[in-house]
């Protein structure tokens, strides 16, 4: 597959699949753009792209303008890979440059697994973008844990040898629980198809490594969604964050793992929404704790 070209269309111009193409300094970023009122940055993990917030931004849009970008590298200009220059900081940069240039902010960024590496690093680098910031089943590593290889390295190698399933359903299991893969719907099996070898390039980046520190210095409202089904670290992780940051909200989402916006969206929705509402006054305090509260029981 030959590297995609720089776009000449800009903002607000479709690209040929149904999204938009944002002219930034790095190249073209394609977007999927919904709705209108305060902006709401939706920011996908590994192996996605704008397509995985297909239960979202519906949910959203009446009340939000949905921004949903496919990170640079992922379809649908996925290009070739590894790629130099791939990674969470970059990725911010992309997002950040695609926030000014839409005059879209401060906005409310949504971050799932790597896609909250990435939030926490757009949140770190431009503050004032970011109304609040919402951490789902976050993949990051804390500074004082031990560096060693992302369990995708083993992915990665049978995406070498041209092993493409046996990678993905590697991939998904060890991230979403035994036997995901082979339950999984059509479309998100395509989805993860069209970026399987992202992993290529994601093996190599340099990991964020998050302190205590800069976590209870946030100065934006934070939301921390994890699946009720996710395996262990991440609510082990959420645990965590929830010490340390004061005054942040955590919904846990019932009958569901990693993937909980796809595997109860209604829940998913409803808790961003409650968080959303009460940050612009539109709900009332008891309102949201009882949207919350609701996200955690269904």
């Amino acid at each position: 597959m030959a590297p995609v070209a720089n776009s000449k269309h800009e903002p607000g111009m479709d690209d040929g699949t149904g999204a938009l193409t944002c002219t930034l300094p790095a190249g073209p970023l394609h977007y999927l753009q919904a709705g209108s009122g305060d902006p709401v940055l939706l920011i996908h993990g590994s192996l996605c792209d704008y397509r995985y917030w297909r239960w979202q931004i519906p949910a959203l849009q009446p009340c939000h303008t949905v921004i949903a970008p496919s990170l640079r590298g992922c379809w649908p200009a996925a290009g070739l890979h590894p790629q130099t220059g791939y990674g969470v900081m970059a990725h911010a940069d992309d997002l950040q440059a695609l926030l000014h240039t839409l005059g879209c902010g401060p906005a409310h960024v949504v971050g799932h697994s790597r896609g909250a590496e990435v939030a926490w690093a757009l949140v770190r680098q431009a503050p004032e973008l970011c109304r609040s910031l919402t951490l789902a089943d976050p993949g990051f590593r804390f500074a004082d844990e031990p560096e060693v290889p992302p369990f995708y390295t083993q992915t990665a190698a049978a995406l070498q040898r041209g092993d493409t399933a046996a990678a993905l359903a590697d991939f998904v299991d060890t991230v979403n629980g035994a036997d995901t893969w082979r339950k999984m719907v059509p479309w998100f099996k395509q989805m993860a198809e069209d970026n399987a070898l992202t992993l290529l390039s994601q093996v190599q980046e340099q990991r964020l490594a998050i302190t205590d520190a800069e976590m209870a210095g946030l100065n934006v409202p934070v939301l921390l969604i994890g699946g009720a089904l996710s395996p262990r670290k991440y609510p082990q992780r959420l645990d965590r964050l929830q010490r340390l940051i004061p005054g942040a909200a955590r919904v846990r989402i019932a009958m569901a793992a990693h993937g909980m916006n796809l595997a109860n969206p209604r829940a998913f929705n409803r808790a961003l929404l409650g968080f959303f509402g009460n940050l612009s006054g539109t709900m009332p305090a008891q309102g949201q704790q009882a949207a919350l509260q609701s996200a955690t029981s269904v």
